[in-house]
């Protein structure tokens, strides 16, 4: 009779402790859900104040989730803080700030993962800017990184036409090094990174082929790296198409 009672009560037990653990997953599950539902709701809506140009709130809005661990939040925060510190109402001491900032949100999204074309592209790009602020040793130093994180990026997505618009850059910023900067990058890397124009030219033609007509500044970059290679009816082409080009962004009126 203690047996059985024991049992009973044990056999009570073990169905309340199975009930509470069914309810714990449950509530648990409906929690994860929940929180995936609200990253899809922010990421529509930062893509939407990127799409309208509005980039102070779409950083306010991302800077929320700086501990995130999605790296989809992550590179677009990267993003929308480096396109703060482009803006000309931005201080040098903001945009320096700024630059190491974005590049922090690049590498946590990279951590996070790493089949992540964006978050390859968007680390290259902060990379490369806080280059700017390190001094030519830094600078030449990282080139080579940076150019493997974009052709990472084109092989995880080969349509992107900003990556290979990107390399393309890379490729006409190591054609046009003047002589000195050759002679500090001999002296200081055994194997320097060196480019072309004509290689420059075939990214930015693979990257219109990818996307036509996609940015104003693949547009004025063919026209100016026709100019280097001499070839003047080109070169006009393509800098009319720049200039022609609708201008919905601050980088747009500049080029």
């Amino acid at each position: 009779q203690v047996l059985r009672k024991s049992l009973q009560r044990g056999f009570a037990l073990s169905t309340g402790s199975f009930l509470l653990y069914e309810a714990h997953k449950l509530i648990s599950g409906f929690a994860e859900v929940h929180a995936s539902f609200k990253v899809e709701e922010v990421l529509e809506q930062a893509d939407y104040l990127y799409g309208s140009g509005e980039t102070e709130k779409l950083y306010r809005l991302l800077v929320q989730h700086k501990d995130s661990d999605d790296a989809e939040l992550l590179w677009r925060l990267a993003r929308a803080s480096r396109d703060l510190a482009q803006l000309s109402s931005t201080s040098a001491e903001e945009k320096r700030q700024l630059a190491y900032e974005a590049l922090d949100y690049a590498k946590k999204a990279l951590e996070k993962n790493e089949s992540n074309f964006a978050a390859h592209k968007w680390y290259a790009i902060c990379l490369s800017d806080v280059g700017d602020f390190e001094g030519i040793k830094t600078k030449i130093g990282n080139a080579i990184v940076i150019k493997e994180h974009f052709q990472r990026a084109i092989e995880l997505n080969p349509k992107d036409a900003t990556t290979i618009h990107l390399i393309g850059i890379w490729c006409y910023s190591f054609a046009e090094m003047p002589w000195y900067q050759r002679k500090i990058a001999a002296t200081l890397f055994a194997t320097p990174p060196t480019s072309t124009f004509q290689e420059a030219l075939r990214y930015f033609h693979m990257a219109e082929e990818a996307d036509p007509n996609f940015y104003s500044k693949n547009l004025l970059f063919l026209g100016k790296t026709y100019l280097k290679l001499n070839n003047k009816k080109m070169a006009l082409l393509w800098l009319s198409k720049a200039k022609e080009y609708p201008a919905h962004t601050e980088e747009d009126k500049q080029v």
